[in-house]
C-alpha cells in the first residue's frame, strides 16, 4: 500500500511516540503499514494509548497540513520522497518531514554550511558575504540558520550570484527573527526556507538545536566565520562533526573573545581555513565542486592605491590615515568612500578597518 502524506502526518504528530522510536519502527515496515497495526492494537513497542493516537489521528490538524500544502510554493517532503536531500537522508536522525518554501532545486545541490555569531565584527560579516557569493557561483549551494550577523550574511552573499537555503527554528507561518522578514522573501524567491516543525509552531528555545542539526545534516561541510566560545555555532559544528561532515574554522585576532569558539575549534581538529580554495581543496575529493581560482587571493596580489595602504586591520582614525597617505583631506574622504563602496574597507566607530581581500 502507498504510504500518503497523512500517513507520515499521523506518524510525526502521534504524541510520546518520538523520532528515534518512530525511525526504528520504520525499520520494520511503512507508515502505512504502521498505522494498519496501530489500527489492530499490534504495534511493537507502542503504549495502547500513542497506538490509537496513531490510528486515529487528529484530521483537523492533517488536514491543516495538507491545505497549507496546496499552496503554491510550499512543499511538503517525507522521508521517501524522491525531492527529500540525500545528504540530510545520511544522517541518524533524519527529520520525518520537511515543510519547504521556494525553490526545491535548491535542496538538490552540494551544499555548505556557513554559521557564526550574531554579533560578528564587521570583518567578519564582510568575509562571509563575500566567500558565500563565490562558492555559490561556483555551485554551492550555502546553508545557514536566518539569525543576524554572520547567517544572514551567508544568505545575502548567495543570492547574488547563486542558491542559498535557510533553516529555521519555528514553522515557515513566522519569521524569527522578525527583522529579516525581507531576507526570507529573498531566499523563497531565489533558493528555499526550511523548517522541521508544522508550519503554524512558533519559535522556540529548545527548537533551535533541532535546527542546527539539519543546518549541518544538508551540508557536506559546516564553516564557523566567527564565534564565541558559548555560540550556538560550536553546537552546528559538534553535530558535523558527529554526523561525519568536515569542518572548517576561520581564525581571529586572539584578542577579540569572539574568535575565541573558531579557535576552541581549530585545537579540537578543525580546519583551519584562511580563503574559500582551503574549503575546495579539501572537499574536492568528494567530486562535488567545480573548479575555483582563488580570488581572495588573487586579488591581494594586485597593486594596491596608496590610501588603502594607510588604512590597517584595526581601527584607523581619518587623521592618521591622512597623516600615512600624505594626501590632502578632502582627496582622502573622498578616496575612502570610494574605497567603502567597493567593499575593501568599513567604517567603524573610531575610524576605518581593511576588510579581507580589501
Amino acid at each position: 500500500m502507498p504510504n500518503t502524506l497523512t500517513d507520515w502526518a499521523a506518524l510525526m504528530m502521534a504524541p510520546r511516540l518520538g523520532l528515534m522510536k518512530t525511525l526504528s519502527l520504520l525499520q520494520l515496515a511503512s507508515p502505512s503499514v504502521l498505522r494498519q497495526w496501530a489500527l489492530a492494537g499490534d504495534l511493537p513497542g507502542v503504549s495502547p494509548a500513542t497506538a490509537q493516537q496513531l490510528g486515529y489521528p487528529d484530521m483537523a490538524r492533517i488536514d491543516a497540513l495538507l491545505a497549507w500544502a496546496e499552496q503554491p510554493g510550499q512543499h511538503i517532503l517525507p522521508l521517501d520522497h524522491p525531492d527529500y536531500p540525500q545528504a540530510l537522508k545520511q544522517i541518524a536522525d533524519p527529520p520525518l518531514m520537511l515543510f519547504v518554501q521556494g525553490q526545491l532545486a535548491a535542496l538538490q545541490g552540494p551544499a555548505l554550511a556557513m554559521v557564526g555569531s550574531r554579533r560578528a565584527t564587521v570583518a567578519a560579516k564582510e568575509r562571509t558575504l563575500q566567500w558565500a557569493e563565490q562558492l555559490a557561483s561556483l555551485g554551492w549551494v550555502i546553508v545557514s540558520g536566518l539569525a543576524e550577523g554572520v547567517d544572514a550574511q551567508a544568505h545575502r552573499g548567495a543570492l547574488r550570484s547563486g542558491f542559498t537555503v535557510a533553516v529555521v527554528g519555528s514553522g515557515l507561518n513566522h519569521c524569527y527573527p522578525r527583522i529579516h522578514t525581507a531576507l526570507a522573501e529573498q531566499i523563497r524567491e531565489r533558493g528555499a526556507m526550511v523548517s522541521s516543525f508544522l508550519p503554524w509552531q512558533r519559535p522556540r528555545r529548545e527548537f533551535f538545536p533541532q535546527r542546527n542539526r539539519i543546518v549541518s545534516g544538508l551540508s557536506y561541510g559546516t564553516v564557523v566565520m566567527e564565534a564565541g566560545i558559548k555560540s550556538g555555532s560550536l553546537i552546528t559544528a559538534r553535530l558535523a562533526a558527529e554526523q561525519g561532515r568536515e569542518v572548517f574554522a576561520v581564525p581571529g585576532s586572539v584578542d577579540n573573545p569572539g574568535c575565541e569558539g573558531g579557535h576552541y575549534l581549530i585545537k579540537q581538529g578543525a580546519k583551519l581555513v584562511d580563503d574559500p580554495v582551503d574549503i575546495y581543496e579539501e572537499l574536492l575529493p568528494m567530486g562535488v565542486a567545480p573548479a575555483i581560482e582563488p580570488v581572495v587571493k588573487a586579488g591581494s596580489e594586485l597593486p594596491l592605491p596608496k590610501l588603502l595602504d594607510s588604512v590597517g586591520y584595526e581601527a584607523t582614525p581619518v587623521d592618521v590615515v591622512v597623516a600615512r597617505s600624505d594626501l590632502p583631506v578632502d582627496v582622502v574622504l573622498e578616496q575612502l568612500l570610494m574605497l567603502e563602496l567597493e567593499g575593501r574597507i568599513a567604517q567603524v566607530s573610531g575610524g576605518y578597518i581593511r576588510l579581507r581581500g580589501g
